[in-house]
């Protein structure tokens, strides 16, 4: 059965549908032999696939672990200027799985790994608004003013932050805060743009928690397996923001359009209506009143005629020849 190359890729772990297309243009993957395009169909029955040069395949089963990344440590599996990366703490998988998502280099915390591209689509995709938490050391103390700020929404950018979950957890004696913030968006470096507008540089950040699954006190370095509940769980928080859901809210919010575009039209008749009625009542009184002129200037304009006629015929010395009984 043939299917899109990306969502192959993904589904057999090398990476998700987004990392798949980079991987293809930059001329990673064969397909047959020969370099993959963009966009074409393989069967997995019958099309022999490499990435880098290695046979992939479906086979083994799909696997998730929660990874702690280390502060100074890359989130990908390779780094062109030679920094330590995720794959070095990845010893004893023997399939290969792949970081979901980043965390910037001078950041920790929690970060998803997996061999399952379906999910880790899921997790990445923004119309899924998977919950990340953050534990953030900021400079200064930071004011209620500016914590409703980063609730409400800060201007970056490349635009408004959606509303964020924030509360500060505590200070430090040397006059700095630490403050906890949820947020459901996916940009470059975020949070520590969203700190840097309100004035308070981060000094410190910490994932702690993504979409339910809590990093908890798994150490620096160290992986440990999702279980099925943690799995169900980052599922169920993507649960109603797309496929089948997604589709209803689309229809409803095109319905309510249809409904204001008619409501809209009704108002516009309804106008129209008033105008005409209004034009109605006026138009016999206009036209009782050009009857009356109309009557007024015809009497005044016969009576002129009749006078003329009668002088004329006093000066041309000629009578009215009904008057005087003589029929034609």
């Amino acid at each position: 059965m043939e299917m899109r190359l990306q969502k192959f890729l993904s589904e057999t772990g090398v990476a998700s549908r987004r990392k798949a297309e980079e991987m293809i243009i930059e001329g990673r993957i064969a397909v047959n032999g020969k370099p993959a395009q963009l966009g074409m169909k393989v069967d997995p029955a019958k099309d022999f696939i490499k990435v880098d040069g290695k046979p992939v395949t479906r086979s083994g089963p799909k696997l998730y672990f929660a990874f702690h990344k280390p502060r100074a440590v890359m989130s990908t599996l390779e780094d062109p200027q030679g920094r330590p990366t995720v794959k070095d703490f990845l010893h004893g998988i023997k399939q290969r799985v792949y970081p979901v998502g980043r965390l910037d280099y001078h950041s920790e915390g929690l970060l998803l790994i997996t061999n399952d591209g379906e999910f880790a689509n899921m997790v990445l995709h923004p119309t899924r608004k998977i919950p990340k938490t953050y534990e953030v050391k900021v400079k200064g103390i930071v004011e209620e003013e500016n914590l409703e700020k980063l609730r409400g929404g800060i201007k970056l950018e490349d635009g408004i932050t959606q509303p964020a979950k924030v509360s500060q957890i505590g200070k430090t004696e040397a006059g700095n805060s630490w403050v906890e913030i949820t947020i459901h968006e996916g940009r470059k470096r975020q949070v520590r743009r969203m700190f840097d507008r309100v004035g308070h540089p981060v000094l410190k950040l910490k994932r702690t928690s993504v979409g339910g699954v809590k990093l908890g006190a798994l150490a620096p370095g160290a992986l440990r397996p999702l279980s099925p509940l943690e799995v169900e769980r980052i599922v169920k928080s993507a649960k109603g923001t797309s496929g089948p859901e997604m589709k209803n809210r689309a229809v409803k919010k095109g319905k309510e359009k249809e409904k204001e575009k008619k409501s809209g039209i009704v108002e516009k008749v309804k106008k129209a209506k008033k105008v005409k009625e209004v034009e109605k009542t006026k138009t016999p009184k206009k036209r009782a009143i050009n009857k009356t002129k109309t009557k007024e200037f015809k009497k005044s304009n016969t009576g002129q005629i009749k006078k003329k006629n009668i002088s004329q015929n006093r000066k041309a010395g000629t009578r009215n020849p009904k008057r005087e009984g003589f029929h034609s």
